[in-house]
């Protein structure tokens, strides 16, 4: 399970992650603005905005221009429920409508949402899990669909296209509907879009960057096609996800035709990072959309420097069209800011990720890490309490129960109740092979670092069935600490340093983010969750 995504990865597209240490940045950015619970956030209210628009992990960005508004989701893989989508009209700030995938068939890879005549489209891949697969479902591209963007979404649809991620919609100058996909093929859809009406053909071998450059794999992936005037562009990315910094780019080729031929772009690549020591590493993945007063801007993934732990962070660059009918990429030094897209509506970014559980928020706050079937049948709310039943015997096989966060230092704490054999316990979660934390039984305490328990290190903890859990993780530097009360703290005897809790050490392309868990026969009450950002 947890090299099944890499492995994946390199079957469709070649190449192995590689691990690249950190570098300093070279300009020191300027301070984030701060939204709920000290979240930062991109928005600086001066009419300029500083990079990430989406902090921590918010891969292979889909958005959708409809009208003033825009949509956006992204890669979900294990998690359920699946595909939050946000909402915004200026492109900085973005609020969460809900999950458009109630029950996610398999780990959920790069989507594509669109808007056809009226009605709203997700073209999803999935790639069954090690449950879905025994239960027979099949990988490949799925389709869900809604006459409102809110929702409800319908049941998947398998559109029995296999061996291949990454869609991209378009409809051709002969008004037909057609996904392009990894590698680059295509194949053409019915005109409901529920089915396929023709071959897979392989269309476009890409943009081949000199043999020198350091990058994990070439890797053609992503594309992402726009009609403009008359032209179809088509976007897309080359050289790996993760591994080097300076791998994943951003390429464009452009056609008259939906069928080709594509030449590529003399600008190409579009996007790179050239040196370990810039602000944002490994960014691909792109879609270009029209801004709220007609310029044109792209949005894609990267990764942080110093901060793999955080996964793929959401980029917003303008974009300039030239007179020879390309584009070039207009935002010089990520690490500085940027003048707002002109035009739109703003709005508060984000939610508070605190949590007292008055009200059921699973998929906008919470989500399973890969559960089995009709698995959220675990988690039953009661007033003021979550109550979360038990699976497994440790972490690693108990689908825990995690949210996502954006910050370089935080801490997070939550008083739990144990009900009858069953251990419950607070972690920083990578992947069922890699987490830091500590659970308790009622008799004893379990501490746990790089994804297994401690077998040496006995925690003094008292013998209790409720107890208050509180992790800080400053820049890295994990810290514990536990409570009988919620007031008076003891540090727990050992500290972690996880900045190799990532991708290029634990597979996966995930990222480390609060957990609850519960292992066993029993239950464990979960009350007050709390989350501070620390600077």
């Amino acid at each position: 399970m947890n090299s099944r995504r890499q492995m994946l990865k390199q079957t469709l597209l070649g190449g192995a992650a590689l691990g690249v240490p950190a570098a300093a940045v070279a300009r020191a950015a300027p301070p984030y603005h701060r939204g709920h619970e000290g979240q930062r956030v991109a928005d600086l209210g001066d009419g300029r905005y500083l990079n990430p628009i989406f902090a921590g992990d918010h891969p292979d960005p889909s958005i959708l221009k409809d009208g003033d508004d825009y949509y956006i989701t992204f890669t979900s893989f294990e998690a359920t429920p699946a595909l939050v989508i946000w909402h915004s009209r200026d492109l900085v700030n973005w609020q969460p409508l809900g999950p458009a995938l109630a029950h996610p068939p398999g780990s959920v890879f790069a989507v594509d949402l669109i808007k056809h005549q009226g009605r709203y489209y997700l073209y999803i891949p999935i790639i069954p899990t090690a449950i879905s697969q025994g239960l027979g479902q099949q990988p490949g591209i799925y389709v869900i669909h809604a006459e409102r963007i809110e929702g409800p979404w319908s049941e998947p649809v398998s559109l029995n296209i296999a061996g291949h991620i990454d869609p991209g919609h378009i409809v051709g100058e002969d008004g037909k509907r057609y996904l392009f996909l990894s590698g680059v093929s295509r194949v053409q859809l019915s005109d409901d879009g529920l089915s396929t009406s023709g071959p897979i053909e392989h269309v476009y071998d890409g943009w081949r960057y000199p043999d020198d450059w350091v990058t994990e794999a070439y890797a053609l992936e992503g594309p992402k096609l726009i009609r403009r005037g008359d032209w179809f562009y088509m976007v897309s990315a080359v050289g790996g996800t993760a591994g080097p910094p300076t791998g994943h780019m951003v390429i464009a080729a452009r056609s008259r035709s939906v069928n080709g031929p594509w030449e590529n772009c003399p600008h190409n690549p579009i996007v790179r990072t050239r040196d370990a020591s810039e602000k944002w590493w490994s960014r691909g993945h792109a879609t270009l959309v029209e801004g709220p007063a007609g310029d044109w801007w792209m949005v894609y993934h990267g990764y942080e420097n110093g901060y793999w732990t955080l996964g793929r962070q959401t980029l917003l660059e303008p974009v300039e069209w030239t007179s020879d009918g390309w584009f070039k990429a207009r935002g010089g030094d990520l690490s500085q800011p940027l003048p707002k897209p002109r035009g739109g509506q703003a709005q508060a970014h984000g939610i508070a990720l605190s949590d007292d559980f008055s009200q059921n928020l699973l998929g906008l706050k919470w989500n399973l890490y890969d559960p089995g079937l009709n698995e959220l049948r675990r988690v039953r709310y009661e007033p003021a309490a979550l109550v979360l039943q038990g699976k497994g015997s440790t972490p690693s096989d108990c689908s825990p129960l995690t949210c996502l966060v954006g910050d370089h230092a935080y801490e997070f704490s939550v008083e739990l109740e144990l009900i009858g054999d069953v251990q419950g316990g607070l972690l920083l979660f990578y992947s069922r092979a890699l987490y830091v934390g500590m659970g308790h039984n009622g008799t004893r305490m379990s501490s746990y670092r790089f994804g297994q328990a401690s077998p040496y290190w006995k925690e003094p903890a008292p013998a209790v069935r409720r107890l208050h859990l509180k992790i800080v993780n400053d820049r890295h530097i994990v810290t514990m600490y536990y409570s009988e009360d919620g007031r008076q703290w003891k540090r727990h005897g050992l500290r972690a340093e996880t900045s190799g809790y990532n991708t290029n050490t634990g597979g996966e392309l995930l990222s480390l983010r609060p957990a609850l868990f519960a292992a066993g026969c029993g239950s464990v009450r979960f009350r007050n969750f709390h989350y501070q950002a620390r600077g």
